[in-house]
Formats: C-alpha cells, sequence, structure tokens
C-alpha cells in the first residue's frame, strides 16, 4: 500500500491513494487550519469505523442475516498531552435488517473487534475500546 500526502498550504494536505482517489486534510482555524478538510485524526476514526462495519456486514451476510443497513457511531477521547493518542473509543452499531439475531450480530461485532479489523486492533493498542448495538426492523 502507498500513499502519498502532498502539503499545499499552513496546515492543509492533499492524500492520494495508488488508485487515484483523494482526501482533503486541514487542521482547525486554533492550530493555523482554515477548516477545508478532515483533520487527520478523524480520518483515522471513519477509516475505522468503515473497516469494522466492512466486517460485521459480510459476516452476517455469510451468517444468512438479512441486513440491509449498518451505521456505525463512533464517540473518541484523546490525551490531553502530546502524542494526543485515542484513549477511550466506543463504537455504536446501528443495524437495520428484518429478524436479525441479537446473538448473531454480537458475535460479529465482537469477531471484528477480536479478530478482523486491523484499524481497531492497532488503535487498541492505545485506548480502551467498547462497543454496543441496536437492532432496527425493517
Amino acid at each position: 500500500m502507498k500513499i502519498r500526502i502532498k502539503w499545499n498550504d499552513r496546515t492543509s494536505f492533499l492524500g492520494e491513494t495508488e488508485g487515484g482517489h483523494t482526501v482533503l486534510m486541514d487542521g482547525a482555524p486554533e492550530s493555523g487550519g482554515r477548516n477545508l478538510g478532515l483533520r487527520p485524526m478523524e480520518l483515522v476514526l471513519m477509516g475505522t469505523g468503515a473497516c469494522t462495519a466492512s466486517d460485521v456486514v459480510m459476516i452476517l451476510k455469510k451468517g444468512r442475516q438479512d441486513i440491509s443497513d449498518c451505521m456505525v457511531e463512533i464517540e473518541a477521547e484523546r490525551a490531553t498531552e502530546d502524542p494526543r493518542v485515542f484513549i477511550r473509543i466506543h463504537f455504536h452499531f446501528v443495524l437495520t435488517g428484518n429478524n436479525l439475531k441479537s446473538q448473531q450480530v454480537d458475535r460479529a461485532i465482537n469477531l471484528s473487534a477480536e479478530k478482523y479489523c486491523s484499524a481497531s486492533i492497532m488503535l487498541g493498542k492505545t485506548a480502551e475500546m467498547t462497543h454496543d448495538f441496536e437492532i432496527v426492523k425493517r
């Protein structure tokens, strides 16, 4: 995997993947940025959320669960001093489907958190990771 980061100005950077996808990142005004894009740490959380959501959906589909939507709301807390790593991250999964089984949803989330999601396992080295879920009937 290769990523290229190009400095624009101030605290603004453009990230580009090998496949040509780009994302603009910028700092907050209080740190000299202009709030033009995502903060890098927001992007880390977004990537982690997408990683775990993808796992959960695939595991539930393999388990023949009739899932039609998956949303993950993430709340995180960072250390107050440098390095300002994440120290607590909570994932709240909202899964929509027809007759989703609570036990299978719980199993899918745990498998992602403990075995498959590289991003959340990596962040778990510095952060207390918790999760819960709710099931919405379609």
